[in-house]
């Protein structure tokens, strides 16, 4: 039954905080004491609660927070958050004030920032992470322009060269390491450019999640920890690489997505449920209507297909996706009430619906999963 206490809410979101402190601490396990670790809560912490995860992981071994933004940063720091923060999204050249001012940290790897930054001539620097393009194409400065960026660093008392980062473009798809190992071989070109200029920047960081589970050598002195840090697998190639080299990892699912039951109604044989008349009763039946929908994240590519849990058992999904409501068969649920707990994601007795069962079938990735789920719903710390 649902408890009002707990959550008192239609639909809702709960945070695992021992499984996000316990993530945590693997990881920094896997990496070792001399590796930093910023925890990725961009995108609304993947989906999690940027304000919930970055409470719940502050003083708990989170070295920094890395956002996408200047207003998640601020958002951040208004709230009470004294950990550093790391932008690494585009930075626009109207935020730098605020940014320098506010002591946040961001990846640059163009020159109109640089040069928006010595114009700017403010009474602190800039603490910047030149970002090196090493072969994913995005984000990043060639090689070939790597002296030139050097240059002007070194000129300007306004830009402090605080790290050197890369991002890799093909860890998590493949069991091929050969691309990584390319990539690796350029960021240490680079690094190797930086330092015989003369400047120490404090940290090195190409790892992701994938990379840093799976390659020493690409840890550096910090690594960027992302969906793994919320319990999930940066893909399945990355558990089978880990699992050839003969070890193993456990990281739990931070994240439960609930609901309830607004209504219990009994159909007839042959009669339809939903838009578009998609499902009919294949016998008399018992379904449940409950109070979720596209609206709140949860993708219409479940309609006909995905499966939830109510009393501990599974119950399909029947008919299509609306903005706000779906209905499961409870055919075979005795006993099923208005207002019993509906579980969308997550564990109920024993039985569990995984991300990863909805991203396979809406044929997307658990990233995508969590990070479109509302950001207006309710976040609950459990």
């Amino acid at each position: 039954m649902h408890s009002e206490k707990k959550a008192p809410f239609k639909t809702w979101v709960e945070v695992s905080r021992t499984a996000l402190v316990g993530n945590l601490k693997t990881l920094k396990k896997v990496v070792g004491k001399k590796t930093k670790v910023a925890c990725v809560i961009k995108a609304n912490a993947y989906g999690h609660g940027i304000l919930e995860v970055a409470k719940i992981l502050e003083g708990k071994g989170a070295d920094l927070f890395a956002v996408d933004n200047i207003k998640e940063a601020v958002l951040l720091k208004n709230s009470g958050i004294v950990t550093p923060i790391l932008i690494l999204g585009y930075l626009e050249l109207a935020d730098l004030k605020e940014a320098i001012l506010s002591d946040f940290s961001f990846v640059g790897y163009n020159k109109e920032t640089l040069g928006k930054i010595i114009s700017l001539s403010l009474p602190k620097p800039a603490k910047i992470h030149l970002k090196l393009e090493t072969g994913l194409n995005r984000q990043g400065v060639a090689q070939k322009e790597i002296p030139s960026f050097i240059s002007t660093i070194k000129k300007a008392p306004g830009l402090l060269l605080e790290g050197i980062s890369t991002h890799f473009a093909n860890i998590e798809d493949t069991l091929d390491p050969s691309f990584a190992k390319s990539q690796l071989v350029r960021f240490k070109e680079g690094i190797a450019l930086v330092r015989k200029s003369g400047l120490k920047p404090k940290y090195l960081h190409a790892a992701a999640s994938a990379g840093a589970i799976l390659y020493q050598d690409a840890r550096f002195n910090m690594v960027r920890a992302g969906i793994a840090l919320y319990g999930l697998w940066p893909s399945r190639e990355t558990k089978i690489a880990l699992n050839m080299r003969k070890k193993s990892l456990i990281l739990k699912p931070a994240l439960a997505w609930k609901s309830l039951v607004s209504q219990v109604r009994e159909i007839k044989t042959g009669e339809s449920v939903g838009y578009g008349r998609t499902w009919s009763a294949p016998r008399k039946s018992k379904i449940a209507v409950i109070p979720v929908g596209y609206s709140d994240g949860y993708d219409r590519k479940l309609s006909n297909s995905a499966r939830v849990i109510i009393k501990g058992r599974f119950a399909p999904v029947i008919g299509r996706v609306a903005m706000n409501m779906i209905v499961a068969d409870v055919t075979e649920i005795a006993n099923v009430n208005v207002e019993d707990e509906v579980t969308l994601i997550g564990r109920s007795g024993v039985r569990e619906i995984t991300v990863d069962e909805l991203a396979q079938k809406t044929d997307t990735i658990n990233y995508e999963v969590v990070s479109r789920i509302n950001p207006l719903l309710p976040r609950v710390i459990v």
